[in-house]
């Protein structure tokens, strides 16, 4: 095995550094703006992260043109430990968030798009500061696109290759400019569904402010907002709600077939299997929440006492559908406190802890495509134990799955149970009580937010203690990369040269 390119993986990790420090300075033009007290801080902060950078790739100019699958997966992994350690400044310049623990786990929280919070007061932090705290989701999110369209498939990490026979550009094989151009197109798709948002909620009522915050956060899948009671501070105003469901929705969704709906594909969206099952999951869960709610649980809006009023129906239909989307798509806003509604709906919601959106969309999970293959490869082996001479191929979308796809999602599927068990032990070591390791393990893996006991949906992570959030942190890198990604350069054989 020929000896790693340290150059080009330090010249990416400046590039990175240098994007993400031009990134804060959009955060300081906000922070000007409303003169909130810290426009100094994180122009320091962008300044240092920038110079980093550019130090780094001054001194890796001179760099072989050529990058390995090891190359790949340790720029991944420490691209996304880089722009942590370096978006965590403007936190810890500004004093917004002091300890340096609490600082890397609100950054590593944007980033991954986890929306896990260790804020007790988000209103009175610095509108600068709220609004690089969403724009860390964003780029997460726009991260998110580039792993699924041009590097994941290239590493076969968890059956991405799948996403990669779907892509209108990029197949397995080639890192060419067809990728590039589809990353670009997906890219537009990302930044138009952001505007078009933030002027819908506009309109319904938002200030600007909170519109765009909100915006970043929907696309990426992330969940930080700008009020402590998050979403459930319009619960007021349902159609603000109903605009951040359908961006939930859309994000949730691999943007691949939003692409294909805007070139006026529209039957291969509606043939798209996983497309299908997501809409099932999302509309059949709520359905189930939804009369569940209506005739069991008070949502804090109004009381569920007379089922014949019509503003109670459209409550509880409104709250299911947008806690279940929020679950299922891994953004992690909150309409009220799930945790709290019956216990068949504490587990029901658990359970989607598991599900995740789409490939090739910015949500974090198993993802449903994998849920897809892994049944359909239960069934067949029951078909086999029947017909053990028979051929009977896994099919996803018309066409036959490679053996090898179907072993590397029942594999990440594995692993990822294992990483959850594992995650949930390590929360339990440190005192706390069941439903808060186990939600917390879940929430963070999956990327979602909110999770159950200590961590519930009116609670936030600031009561884990200083391990509990740097294994958290650990947890939301694994889940968001993909597993393989970060684990593979743990083990040894990883870093021998043969």
């Amino acid at each position: 095995m020929p000896k790693l390119n340290y150059k080009i993986i330090l010249h990416i990790m400046g590039l990175l550094l240098v994007c993400n420090g031009g990134f804060m300075v959009i955060a300081c033009l906000v922070s000007w703006y409303f003169a909130d007290g810290v426009t100094v801080q994180i122009l320091g902060a962008a300044v240092t992260t920038m110079l980093a950078g550019m130090a780094l790739m001054f001194f890796t100019r001179h760099h072989r043109k050529e990058m390995k699958k090891r190359e790949g997966y340790i720029i991944v992994t420490f691209g996304w430990v880089f722009m942590t350690l370096s978006g965590m400044l403007p936190y810890l310049f500004s004093e917004a968030i002091p300890t340096v623990t609490n600082a890397f786990f609100e950054t590593m929280s944007g980033y991954t798009t986890t929306g896990a919070t260790i804020l007790n007061d988000i209103e009175v932090v610095p509108k600068g500061i709220l609004f690089w705290r969403s724009l860390t989701h964003w780029i997460g999110g726009m991260g998110i696109i580039v792993l699924a369209v041009a590097i994941l498939p290239l590493l076969g990490i968890g059956g991405m290759q799948l996403f990669a026979a779907e892509a209108p550009g990029p197949s397995a094989d080639k890192l060419k400019p067809r990728i590039r151009d589809t990353a670009k197109r997906l890219w537009f798709i990302y930044v138009g569904y952001t505007f078009a948002e933030t002027i819908l909620l506009k309109v319904a009522g938002m200030s600007f402010f909170d519109a765009i915050n909100h915006s970043l956060s929907t696309l990426s899948t992330g969940g930080f907002s700008t009020k402590n009671a998050s979403a459930a501070y319009w619960n007021d105003q349902p159609m603000i709600q109903y605009i951040l469901i359908l961006f939930m929705f859309l994000a949730g969704t691999n943007f691949v077939l939003s692409y294909f709906s805007f070139k006026g594909k529209v039957q291969r969206v509606l043939r798209d299997e996983e497309f299908k099952w997501y809409c099932i999951f999302v509309f059949g869960f709520t359905a189930i929440a939804a009369l569940l709610i209506y005739y069991n649980a008070d949502v804090g809006v109004s009381s569920i006492a007379h089922p014949m009023v019509w503003g109670e129906a459209e409550s509880a239909f409104r709250h299911a559908l947008f806690s279940v989307l929020t679950v299922i798509t891994t953004t992690g806003f909150v309409s009220a406190d799930f945790s709290l509604w019956t216990p068949f709906l504490t587990i029901f919601f658990f359970g989607m802890f598991f599900l995740g959106g789409s490939a090739g969309s910015t949500a974090g999970g198993v993802k449903v495509v994998r849920h897809i293959i892994m049944i359909r490869n239960g069934i067949t082996e029951f078909k086999r134990t029947l017909h053990p001479n028979a051929i009977l191929p896994v099919r996803y979308n018309g066409k036959s799955i490679k053996g090898e796809i179907v072993f590397n999602i029942l594999g990440f599927f594995i692993l990822y149970m294992l990483a959850f068990i594992i995650g949930a032990i390590g929360l339990a070591s440190l005192g706390l009580d069941f439903p808060t390791s186990i939600g917390g393990a879940a929430s963070s893996l999956g990327n979602i937010g909110p999770a159950f006991g200590a961590l519930s949906p009116v609670n936030n992570f600031d009561a884990l203690p200083s391990p509990g959030k740097w294994w958290c942190s650990f947890l939301m890198l694994i889940g968001r990369l993909e597993l393989f990604t970060v684990l593979i350069i743990l083990t040894p054989f990883f870093w021998r040269n043969r």
